[in-house]
């Protein structure tokens, strides 16, 4: 399917169809490589590129809550970076974001409340920057 026709079917829900240009329009302005690649298969996207997709799809439902796992693993830096600042623009737009993330220094420093687990069980919960001071978070997650 192409990027557009993705797109679509992430607005399958009859509210989210009667928003779907409103909301395209939204998606295009935060990812502006999707627009420019509307018509090209999504399977051709490059990693990043196809992540984004992945997120677009997902906000074009029009959701409450936005689930995200691991959406970092194999991107270049700058591609992580990119999408952690469309991250904190879609939570600031009014879509709770649920992120389960390696890259734990760049999501706490964006989250508003953290939990670290360990062998399934919470070790640490508070606000995600107050968890970056806490002396056992730097210790066996941060390398410091």
């Amino acid at each position: 399917m192409s990027v557009l026709e993705n797109l679509h079917m992430g607005s399958h829900v009859p509210e989210a169809r009667k928003k779907r240009e409103e909301t395209l329009t939204w998606i295009f302005r935060l990812f502006p490589i999707l627009k420019e690649r509307s018509k090209q298969f999504g399977g051709t996207l490059s990693g990043g590129e196809q992540q984004m997709l992945a997120i677009a799809r997902g906000l074009m439902c029009c959701p409450k809550l936005l689930l995200l796992d691991e959406f970092s693993l194999g991107l270049s830096p700058l591609m992580v970076r990119e999408i952690f600042g469309v991250i904190q623009e879609i939570n600031q737009q009014g879509t709770t974001i649920f992120l389960v993330e390696q890259n734990v220094h760049r999501s706490l420093s964006i989250s508003h409340r953290g939990y670290v687990l360990e062998n399934g069980s919470i070790v640490l919960h508070g606000e995600g920057k107050e968890l970056l001071k806490n002396e056992y978070m730097m210790k066996a997650f941060l390398g410091m």
